[in-house]
């Protein structure tokens, strides 16, 4: 992806959080040279993944296939003392695909936070088959035995709970903000998809940054 498109997606991005009245802390504006006056903030985020990441999932083609987030807050997985719970801000495009995929630890709720609707859909695996049994899912406290796959429609103000081991993947109708809410999130480690993807953008530098990745911050 080039830089100067990644900046243009969070020009974009804080615009639509802003018109769903959702505040951002003040680091998700930080240039590099203020994040380089704060070391010690960068290093927190960082270690954290804490910040902005935007991909295309190694598709280059990010409006088929990518991902927008924020990282508002995060632990570490696996460490005491650490927060046990992570918060994000995402958006998702019409049509724009976030692939398969399961988590090992972490539990999430998904909630479309304003814009249009966000479709989700669920299966399960048995080892390395995709079982044929209903899948079972909670929107909101209803719980629903669905076919693997099935569309989930959220429309604004709906969440999905995902516990671990369900691969799923969502896509928008329109462009959807989307939030959040889940256990310690580690992109590094805790991300499983169903085929060969990669979850960092490759990054063509045509511009000087002007938002740096949380994966950039130290």
């Amino acid at each position: 992806m080039l830089r100067s498109e990644i900046d243009g997606l969070i020009d974009e991005a804080q615009a639509l959080f802003a018109a769903q009245g959702l505040a951002l802390p003040p680091w998700a504006r930080f240039s590099p040279t203020d994040w380089a006056a704060r070391p010690e903030q960068a290093r927190f985020c960082a270690e954290r993944q804490m910040g902005w990441d935007v991909t295309d999932f190694g598709s280059g083609d990010f409006a088929a296939r990518g991902l927008l987030l924020l990282c508002t807050r995060n632990g570490i997985q696996g460490r005491t003392g650490e927060r046990p719970y992570a918060e994000k801000l995402m958006v998702v495009r019409d049509g724009q695909e976030t692939p398969f995929h399961r988590h090992i630890v972490k539990a999430e709720d998904i909630i479309n936070r304003g814009g249009g609707d966000l479709v989700v859909e669920v299966t399960q695996f048995d080892g390395t088959v995709e079982t044929t049994v209903p899948v079972s899912v909670t929107v909101d406290g209803d719980r629903r035995r669905l076919p693997p796959r099935s569309p989930v429609v959220l429309a604004p103000g709906e969440s999905i709970t995902l516990v671990p081991g369900q691969m799923h993947r969502f896509y928008g109708r329109g462009i959807v903000v989307v939030g959040e809410v889940s256990q310690t999130n580690d992109d590094h480690n805790d991300n499983v998809f169903l085929e060969p993807v990669g979850r960092f953008a490759a990054i063509l530098n045509d511009a000087p940054a002007r938002f740096p990745l949380w994966s950039e911050l130290v």
